[in-house]
């Protein structure tokens, strides 16, 4: 028996342990394309203090386009519409959907908002709002990302190898639920309020998550391989948070201790962060979890694992 997990097999799907060939995400940015073509480079030039926006700029938007009429695309600076061309120097061939960008894009934020397909490879630190909304496609982070990472994501594949802030698939204030689908892979620590109000899909932390992880969580996969701040859990109504780190925090009292188990789905999860090289200890792969029922003032049908004897 493996409980909630089955109520989430569709995050399964969204990284099937099947060969790369079979399915539509790349098994790295360098099989995307011809070796004879460029993919489409933009280089971060500018120096500014100012918030620097370019929400709907995806590989989908610049199909088609001309090097010019990229250059000519309008993006915000603070609260003023500026081109494309006046922050970056844009390079190579945009129809093959993959794109390289380089440069301290710390400043930049809504990088692949609402992208549904192509790939997004960031050489460097990113902005806020990194991929939310996002439908389809991967964006690979070469560094850390700011906060609100996959906000509200639907679809696709977020990899960040180094630390995120706060936030990451989460609700937007006021919206009913956060991240519905796709996958968010996080190399290094997290902030607070991860997947608060999370409805589907898949986060995996490999270090360290902050305070209230899943809360509020109605659906979807938590996975948390280092240490994690106060109050995980508090709300959730349904889904799964791991908590493999130690030490483990102390649980609410609104949870209770049902059993100890090796569920099947969660070692299929394992064995697919294996093949993407995602860090974490293996010896959780032979490993038995404690799980624990609750929220119980939200109905008690969410899970917590712990890894046992740890």
């Amino acid at each position: 028996m493996v409980g909630p997990w089955l109520c989430k097999i569709g995050l399964v799907a969204n990284l099937p342990a099947v060969p790369c060939e079979d399915r539509h995400l790349p098994h790295s940015l360098d099989d995307t394309y011809p070796v004879d073509i460029m993919p489409l480079t933009l280089t971060y030039t500018a120096e500014t203090s100012i918030p620097v926006e370019i929400e709907g700029l995806t590989p989908t938007a610049l199909r088609g386009k001309t090097l010019d009429e990229i250059c000519q695309h309008t993006i915000f600076h603070g609260n003023e519409k500026l081109p494309l061309g006046e922050f970056f120097r844009v390079e190579g061939e945009p129809d093959d959907l993959v794109w390289n960008l380089y440069g301290n894009l710390a400043g930049v934020h809504w990088i692949g908002a609402h992208m549904e397909e192509g790939s997004i490879h960031i050489h460097g630190p990113v902005g806020r709002h990194l991929g939310s909304e996002m439908a389809g496609g991967q964006i690979v982070v070469d560094g850390d990302a700011g906060d609100w990472v996959g906000g509200e994501m639907h679809g696709g594949l977020i990899r960040v190898h180094g630390k995120s802030g706060h936030l990451v698939g989460a609700a937007y204030r006021g919206s009913r639920a956060g991240m519905t689908g796709g996958t968010i892979l996080i190399d290094g620590d997290t902030g607070n309020e991860l997947g608060h109000t999370m409805r589907r899909g898949w986060i995996g932390v490999g270090g360290n998550a902050g305070d209230m992880a899943g809360f509020g969580l109605l659906a979807g996969s938590l996975l948390i391989f280092g240490s994690c701040g106060i109050r995980p859990g508090a709300g959730m109504r349904r889904g799964t948070i791991g908590l493999f780190g130690a030490p483990t925090p102390e649980l609410l009292p609104t949870f209770r201790h049902a059993c100890r188990q090796r569920p099947l789905v969660l070692q299929m999860m394992l064995r697919r962060l294996v093949e993407l090289e995602f860090p974490f200890d293996h010896e959780l792969l032979q490993a038995d979890f404690e799980q624990f029922h609750g929220d119980l003032l939200d109905g008690g049908r969410g899970e917590i694992l712990v890894a046992a004897n740890r």
